[in-house]
Order: C-alpha cells, then sequence, then structure tokens
C-alpha cells in the first residue's frame, strides 16, 4: 500500500488508475506555478552586496493580485523606521473582482518581516556607508508564502554600467559562435 493508499482503495472500483491520481497530487502542490516576480533593472542600477529573505504582510485582495501576476517591484527600496523594515513604492494592482470598497490602495507602505538583529545591521550600514535597501524578487515558497528578496545595494556609477553592457553583449555574441559552431 503506498502513501495514497487510502485513495487508491477508492479509485481502484472506479477504474481510475492510481498512478495518474500520484502525478496529480503532486503537481497541485507544486508551486511553480505561482508568479516570480523580478526587479531585472535593480542589477544594472546596482552593485548588489548581501541579500535577505524577508516575509511581507499584505492584505486579502493584495495577495490574491500577487498571485495574478498584478505586482511591480521597479523603483522600490526598503526603509527602517522605529526599528521595522518597511517596503515603499510597490504597485500592486487592485484585484479585479473586488469592489473599490473592500479593494487596496496600489501603492502604499508594507511592512517586511526580518528579524531585529539584522534590522539594526543594515539600519548601521545604511547609515554609515551610504547604501541602500531595494527589492530584487518576490516569489511564493512550497508552503504559499510570499517572501521578498531584499539586497543591500551600491550605486554604480556610469562607467560600472557601461561595464555591464558590454559583458552582456559579449555573452550574447559567444552563446551565438557556440550556436552556430555546434550545428
Amino acid at each position: 500500500m503506498t502513501d495514497l493508499g487510502f485513495i487508491s482503495l477508492g479509485l481502484a472500483k472506479l477504474g481510475m488508475n492510481e498512478r495518474l491520481v500520484r502525478v496529480c497530487a503532486k503537481s497541485k502542490s507544486n508551486s511553480s506555478s505561482s508568479p516570480t516576480i523580478l526587479n531585472r533593472e535593480a542589477r544594472f542600477r546596482y552593485e548588489l552586496l548581501r541579500k535577505y529573505e524577508c516575509g511581507i504582510e499584505l492584505t486579502g485582495s493584495e495577495i490574491k493580485s500577487v498571485r495574478a501576476g498584478q505586482m511591480t517591484l521597479k523603483d522600490s527600496f526598503c526603509t527602517v523606521k522605529e526599528g521595522e523594515l518597511f517596503l515603499k513604492n510597490v504597485n500592486i494592482a487592485p484585484y479585479g473582482s473586488t469592489s473599490a470598497f473592500f479593494n487596496h490602495e496600489p501603492v502604499r507602505e508594507r511592512r517586511l518581516m526580518l528579524h531585529k538583529r539584522d534590522i539594526r545591521k543594515l539600519k548601521s550600514e545604511i547609515d554609515q556607508k551610504g547604501m541602500t535597501l531595494i527589492a530584487t524578487k518576490a516569489y511564493f515558497t512550497a508552503r504559499g508564502w510570499l517572501k521578498i528578496e531584499v539586497a543591500l545595494a551600491r550605486g554604480k556609477n556610469l562607467a560600472d554600467k557601461r561595464d555591464t553592457i558590454k559583458k552582456r553583449e559579449d555573452d550574447r555574441q559567444m552563446k551565438r559562435a557556440m550556436k552556430n559552431i555546434s550545428i
């Protein structure tokens, strides 16, 4: 008897295949169908030094919009107020099938959940070294929780941005050349 034995007994009477049910059960718990929202511009504008995984406090209509992929991390950043971490300039579109009364504001401060010692350390680095905290990625865990990846970053100057562009173009040319050789 398998781990889904209690299901397979009932399905045998119906003539269904136990293997099919097991595959469906595995794919149902997989969170790959949930969107991963990236801040692609952050890698170009900033040098990312250290990354942290944070939880985020959202309302019901906000989480439904994020699951639908209606979130933008462009130009988002974090601030520390009274020992708490807040995410600013994140746009979560209003949920379509909710009335305006029950819906949320698209752009507002959202509280991030991170350990106090990490928040204190980040605050001291931001104040002393002139760095910033930016949101680089939003994704769902296997348990269905929304996590925000926040990076401690230092702004790039124009020469660094040009180097990034040059490196990216060189990589593309190398991939094209390798593709043409292998054919």
